[in-house]
């Protein structure tokens, strides 16, 4: 009788070009991925090139480094689907464009993953999504498409002013945002430095990215800065440098965010010193809880209205940037880490989540879907849950 060796080596059989795929999508190169699976780069060509085989854990841990199910390396061929995006961190300087990192190429797959099940998940349900006809010209006044912009997501002067805590206020235009037929998510794995949000302009249901390190009102801001890329029809990933698109994209933000006639009647306007630059904390602090930017987007607001000085701001900014690293790294040491369930809503967002929790309650998806969908493991679903139903 023949007895198998246990020892011996069970080959695995990808297809090659899915295996180049799968990495140059997850934004590594040759040697970069071979470093994470513990093999040598000519190793690693090898496999892709057909040539030789990898064992099934080597294959499994290329499904883990390259964030792919297993299953996906056996396809025929790599999967055929638009995702370039303009990238608009580029240089000021030099003109290049940034290395795109394995995170960030992860978060931008996984945008357009969800903004698909999205659409499917809608259809299930015979549910189409609202439709964003906003648009917008870079050669247009910022006011005016300020003023678009508000219209399309129906906000108000009052809403704003209702949410006076700053997780609060994102929550509240976030979901506003979302009314309006665009589908807002939260980076978990990048840090500020590297992007803080990104958009897809696709229609319908145009895709909105926002850094979750960042802090709420930074993150309203960039919600708002990554809107009016979708209404310029141009998706990108942002870090919100200085170039055309930039500029014009955060002056919109800033007049969404402060709309002129609201902040010029504002008791903190009005009771200011007409002929005085400064402006104290308490003040823009009050703004800022009032409209629901950040001082230093209160500021600028300011500036844009010629109620305060180049020079005045100039020497705030650098107190605002010190104030706002510490302020980063105190709720980092007193939060720790939140729960995955947590996590998992605050990335997919209520719109995403809704639809996945609808289809369960429907019977149209399994709770194992859910867990692949929300990315989050099936002894945590209740938790998300209840939280979710808590929320709602």
């Amino acid at each position: 009788m023949y007895l198998q060796n246990p020892m011996a080596r069970i080959e695995a059989t990808p297809t090659p070009s899915v295996l180049v795929w799968a990495r140059e999508s997850a934004g590594m190169s040759v040697e970069v991925a071979a470093q994470k699976l513990g093999v040598e780069p000519d190793q690693l060509s090898s496999w892709e090139a057909g040539s030789a085989r990898p064992s099934i854990p080597q294959l499994r841990k290329a499904a883990v480094a390259y964030r792919r199910p297993l299953a996906a390396f056996y396809l025929p061929e790599p999967p055929k689907r638009f995702d370039a995006m303009h990238d608009f961190r580029r240089m000021a300087t030099t003109g290049a464009n940034p290395q795109r990192t394995p995170n960030l190429a992860y978060e931008i797959r996984r945008a357009y993953d969800r903004r698909e099940w999205a659409l499917e998940l809608g259809a299930e349900l015979e549910q189409a999504p609202a439709v964003f006809r906003a648009s917008a010209n870079v050669a247009d006044a910022v006011e005016d498409v300020a003023d678009r912009l508000r219209s399309a997501i129906k906000i108000t002067v009052q809403a704003q002013a209702s949410w006076r805590l700053d997780n609060e206020a994102f929550r509240g235009w976030r979901t506003t945002v979302e009314r309006a037929g665009i589908l807002t998510l939260q980076a978990t794995t990048l840090d500020l430095d590297e992007a803080r949000g990104f958009s897809i302009s696709l229609k319908p249901l145009p895709v909105v990215v926002v850094n979750i390190k960042d802090a709420p009102r930074g993150r309203i801001f960039t919600l708002l800065h990554e809107l009016t890329h979708v209404m310029l029809n141009e998706g990108g990933i942002c870090d919100l440098h200085d170039a055309d698109a930039e500029a014009f994209c955060n002056r919109v933000a800033g007049a969404a965010l402060f709309p002129k006639e609201a902040v010029l009647q504002s008791a903190v306007v009005q009771h200011h010193r007409k002929e005085e630059a400064a402006w104290s904390d308490e003040e823009l602090r009050d703004l800022s809880r009032q409209f629901g930017g950040s001082r230093e987007a209160a500021l600028v607001r300011l500036l844009t209205l010629r109620l305060t000085t180049q020079s005045f701001y100039d020497r705030m900014h650098d107190r605002f940037l010190q104030q706002y690293e510490q302020q980063q790294k105190e709720k980092q040491e007193a939060e720790g880490f939140a729960p995955p369930h947590v996590i998992a809503l605050s990335s997919a967002g209520p719109l995403f989540t809704n639809l996945v929790l609808e289809n369960l309650n429907r019977d149209n998806i399994t709770a194992s879907d859910v867990s692949d969908y929300l990315q989050i493991r099936l002894k945590h679903l209740k938790d998300l849950q209840r939280e979710f139903s808590k929320g709602a």
